[in-house]
Order: C-alpha cells, then sequence, then structure tokens
C-alpha cells in the first residue's frame, strides 16, 4: 500500500519536515560524490553495532565518534528507492506532528525517535558488523505519532492488485497497524546480524513515537517555538477541496461546507469544489465575495438532486472561517 496524502491539511507550512527533507536530499547527492569511498562513509557515520559490543574496537573511536553515528545515520540511504520511499511517508505524516507540536519541538521528537530507533537496533543486533542507516526509524516515530492524534484521519492509498490499481482511503489507525503488523512478522522471520532492511528498528521508532507523542504533547508552546509559528502560519485553505453534502428527507437541496481563512473572507477567494456524484466526482469553481463572513451560504443553481421529471435542487455551501 501506497499513501498518497491524507486528509488534514496542517494549518502552518512545515518548515522544519521541508528542512529535513531537503537536508537527506543534500546528504544523498554527498554519498553520489563519493564513489569508491561510500563504503567506508557508511562504516563511519552508520551504525555499526560491533563497534559497541567489542570492547577493543569500541576503544579505538572516541565518545563522539561513538555517539554521532545515531544522529548522522538518519541523514543516509542506501539508494534511490530508499530514500524516495523514507521522505514521501516523512511528507505525508510528518507535517500534521510539526504543526501539533511546534517547529522546535518536532524538531527535538524527530531527532529523539531517530536515537530510539537506533538503540533498539544496536540491542537486538549486537555485535553485528553491517552498518544500518537511513531516516526510517525517525519516519516510524512520526507514523507512531500520527496514530496516536490522527487515528481517524483517512489516508488515500494507492493499493496494487495484480494488473489493477485501486485508489482507497482507509482511516489512518488501519494503514498504521497494517504498516505495523508488516514490520513485525517481517521482524520475527529475518534472521539478526543480515544486512536488509532494520525492521526491529522501525518497531523501536514507532514505539518511541507512542511514548514520546505523549510526553512532548504536555509541554506548551514557548520561546523561539511560539514566534515561528507567527511566520509560519498559513494564510489559505487549499485551493481544491471535496465538498461531502448531505440532504433534508424529501428535499433536493444539498447542502455542504467550504473552509477559507481570515485573509481570505476579507479579500475574497476563488476555489475549486469536488461534488461526489455516484461513483464520480464534478469539479466545481466557486468564487468567494470580498467581506464574506462566517455561516454565509454560497447558493450553486442546480447542482442538487434531481427527481424523476429532471428537476434539480440547488447546493447550499455554508463559509467556515478557520482560525
Amino acid at each position: 500500500m501506497i499513501p498518497l496524502r491524507d486528509a488534514i491539511r496542517s494549518k502552518t507550512f512545515p518548515v522544519v519536515n521541508v528542512l529535513i527533507i531537503v537536508a537527506n536530499g543534500l546528504a544523498f547527492l554527498w554519498q553520489l560524490s563519493l564513489g569508491h569511498e561510500l563504503k567506508e562513509a557508511f562504516l563511519l557515520y552508520g551504525i555499526v553495532p560491533i563497534r559497541y559490543s567489542d570492547p577493543g574496537l569500541s576503544a579505538q573511536f572516541t565518545a563522539f565518534e561513538q555517539v554521532f553515528p545515531f544522529i548522522a545515520s538518519m541523514f543516509l540511504h542506501g539508494g534511490f528507492f530508499h530514500i524516495l520511499g523514507n521522505m514521501w511517508f516523512l511528507y505525508i505524516f510528518g507535517d500534521n506532528i510539526e504543526d501539533r507540536l511546534g517547529h522546535v519541538r518536532y524538531s527535538i521528537f524527530y531527532l529523539l525517535c531517530g536515537i530510539a530507533a537506533g538503540l533498539i537496533h544496536l540491542y537486538t543486533n549486537w555485535g553485528s558488523k553491517i552498518p544500518t542507516i537511513g531516516a526510517s526509524g525517525a519516519i516510524s516515530g512520526i507514523m507512531g505519532a500520527y496514530l496516536i492524534l490522527y487515528s481517524r484521519s483517512k489516508i488515500l492509498t494507492l493499493i496494487p492488485i495484480f494488473f489493477f490499481i485501486q485508489f482507497v482511503e482507509i482511516p489512518a489507525f488501519i494503514f498504521l497497524g497494517y504498516w505495523l503488523l508488516i514490520q513485525l512478522f517481517s521482524a520475527s522471520f529475518t534472521p539478526k546480524n543480515v544486512g536488509g532492511i532494520a525492521f526491529w528498528a522501525h518497531i523501536g521508532g514507532f514505539i518511541a513515537g507512542l511514548v514520546f507523542i505523549k510526553i512532548f504533547d504536555l509541554v506548551p508552546r514557548i520561546g523561539m517555538g511560539q514566534q515561528l509559528r507567527h511566520y509560519t502560519d498559513r494564510k489559505a485553505t487549499p485551493r481544491l477541496q471535496t465538498i461531502s453534502p448531505q440532504s433534508l428527507p424529501e428535499e433536493l437541496d444539498l447542502y455542504g461546507e467550504i473552509r477559507i481563512m481570515p485573509k481570505e473572507a476579507l479579500h475574497g477567494a476563488r476555489k475549486l469544489i469536488a461534488v461526489p456524484q455516484g461513483l464520480k466526482k464534478r469539479n466545481i469553481w466557486v468564487t468567494i465575495p470580498p467581506d464574506t463572513r462566517e455561516g454565509t451560504r454560497l447558493r450553486l443553481k442546480g447542482l442538487g438532486s434531481a427527481d424523476r421529471d429532471g428537476h434539480h435542487g440547488d447546493l447550499f455551501l455554508e463559509v467556515r472561517i478557520l482560525d
């Protein structure tokens, strides 16, 4: 299953999430420039358990050189598809967690989840000579936090079934629960101390996210984080909005909501709404006039239900101004 987007749009621009993605991209370009020295870089900056389990080998490294890989390894990847998959999951789930925690707390949360994942991998692969790299552990923590905070959110998911492709909206708790089961199943049947995907790191990061989000969510936004939020608040709602209209008994008229920000209410806006019609969706442009107030109803003539005689009702959209 491949997630395409979630149903919750963050109220602030995810500046930290974007910076993390950019940092991973730059690190990957640096990797490509290393050529034959890449393997040495993985051994130096990746998590190699034997460096910690073998006293003789451990003595050859300083304390900083032993701690640094738990951070550095989060920004290194084994190939194009490795980094592409990780960054896509981070893009889908990370913005909402950053929006909830604030930029500073999110930065700390992300790093702590990655470190926790690295420690779990170290414990479960004690003595391994294989370096482990990747942001998967930290991103698993983001997914664990998402399960706690937004379990009822819908995830638009691409599901390939043989030669057919299905697009399905799946509740987040089902999508993430299925993902976790796959990790547990894979970890149980994967021999230790072999190369490949670090499933226990994924599980450790996910559990760390479940625990840390409860703690971080209790810490109020203060200082720099609160100041940054003032500059990163989104000034507009999505241009495309999906409307789920409802109808009253024995009426042809339909009723729905359209969401805008205060600035859009003041100056006006233009939105593209997707209205379900049977198994398809019809896209319609809607103009929000300037000085629109909360609760204003916009009438879209003839876009309601139809009766057997061909008479059509109207679609009424109630304006909701978000804080």
